[in-house]
């Protein structure tokens, strides 16, 4: 899908003075957003921004003051995952 923003101008100048490429501001925007409010899980974040591991985009989120949901079942899953690869050597 692809989204069209109108801006006015002066505002537009003003973002562009901040920020040197709008369009990628308005799409991490959006994707911390999506994050931030559950619509979007970090493996869709990280698709929809192109980052290739999982640690690029928790450092990408902590730099903006967002954490990583990772609970319990996120721990025993890596644990799992962890525990096979090591059995494999």
């Amino acid at each position: 899908m692809e989204i069209t923003l109108n801006l006015p101008e002066d505002i537009a100048h003003g973002l562009e003075s901040k920020w040197k490429d709008l369009p990628r501001a308005a799409l991490e925007s959006l994707a911390l957003e999506g994050y931030r409010s559950g619509a979007l899980t970090a493996a869709q974040v990280r698709r929809l921004l192109g980052f290739g591991t999982r640690y690029e985009l928790d450092g990408f989120l902590k730099q903006h003051g967002v954490y990583l949901n990772y609970g319990p079942a996120d721990l025993e899953r890596d644990a799992a995952i962890s525990h096979e690869f090591s059995s494999r050597r």
